[in-house]
């Protein structure tokens, strides 16, 4: 395969991007800051029931695979010939090198310390001599490996609060659970009667794949599996769906039970204490690349049968 990089300004990324797909018979179109880790690199976030993020970067740099180094060529000697693209520039045409993509895949996913003694580690790695309590987990088709921030700063909270909270944890519900791994996490601190619940049916049987790659009992299924009251609530969602949920999470939330909230940008912090208000103070209890955890004890008797 050949690779075309070209470099294009934010008004240009749909529309070049587009056509490279659409009429150019590009194999793959993918697009990145051109300015990433340097002092210029921009952020862009998105989630539901907020205002889209702009489709590209004050410089994008839009990669397209091709077949054939005449396709790839033809391709940029085309659109550069368009009176709409002033301003895209051409950077280079490449062949890809032969790779072996599952090692490199693997290379991307290395042994990761939460906490003291507390590590994920890839099944492809033998865990760490020092790592006394170890999540096996592979990326897969539900979101939490333990290199995102919401879900570190989660399984960190968990390692951190275990030796005074772990005894109460005699229920835990993972709402959104995604691979499980904040489930799994509470489990090996000593959690028990854990229920992990998602949306996605994906999600439901990655998590029960991997509770049983971990040897620890968790009972997974769609959220009406979520039943009764909990000391220990987790919801590493994103933020609007998390307004959302809030009167169904802090109906499960116990008597002096916590509720741990994740998916949340420092910007958003609040937005969720407003949204929360009614039944709960919430706090910022970390920040980690822009992201925040936030938590608060139920002081009140309120909840659902």
């Amino acid at each position: 395969m050949v690779e075309l990089l070209l470099w294009a300004p934010e008004r240009l990324v749909e529309p070049v991007s587009d056509a490279l797909i659409d009429e150019l018979e590009a194999l793959s179109v993918s697009v990145e800051d051109a300015d990433a880790d340097t002092a210029t690199e921009q952020a862009l976030f998105g989630e539901p029931g907020m205002p889209a993020p702009a489709s590209g970067w004050q410089r994008s740099a839009i990669r397209a695979l091709f077949a054939s180094e005449r396709e790839a060529t033809a391709a940029a000697t085309l659109l550069l010939a368009q009176d709409w693209t002033t301003g895209l520039r051409l950077v280079s045409i490449d062949a890809v090198a032969d790779q072996d993509w599952v090692r490199l895949t693997q290379s991307q996913f290395a042994p990761m310390e939460i906490a003291p003694g507390f590590w994920v580690v890839p099944s492809w790695h033998e865990p760490p001599a020092q790592a006394l309590r170890v999540i096996r987990l592979d990326p897969g088709m539900a979101f939490g490996t333990g290199t995102h921030p919401t879900t570190r700063m989660c399984l960190r909270w968990t390692a951190r609060h275990a030796p005074e909270l772990a005894a109460s944890w005699h229920r835990v519900l993972d709402y959104g659970c995604g691979s499980g791994i904040l489930a799994i996490g509470a489990a090996l601190h000593g959690a028990r009667g854990i229920d992990a619940v998602d949306i996605d049916p994906a999600a439901v049987e990655a998590t029960r794949l991997n509770a049983t790659a971990n040897g620890v009992a968790l009972t997974t299924g769609l959220p009406e599996t979520a039943r009764g009251l909990y000391p220990l609530v987790f919801a590493n969602i994103l933020a609007t769906p998390l307004k959302l949920l809030a009167p169904l999470l802090c109906a499960h939330l116990d008597i002096g039970g916590t509720l741990v909230l994740a998916g949340i940008l420092e910007r958003q912090a609040d937005e969720l204490k407003e949204a929360y208000a009614p039944w709960l103070a919430l706090e910022i209890g970390e920040l980690d690349e822009g992201w925040i955890l936030m938590h608060a004890r139920r002081p009140h008797e309120t909840g659902v049968a």
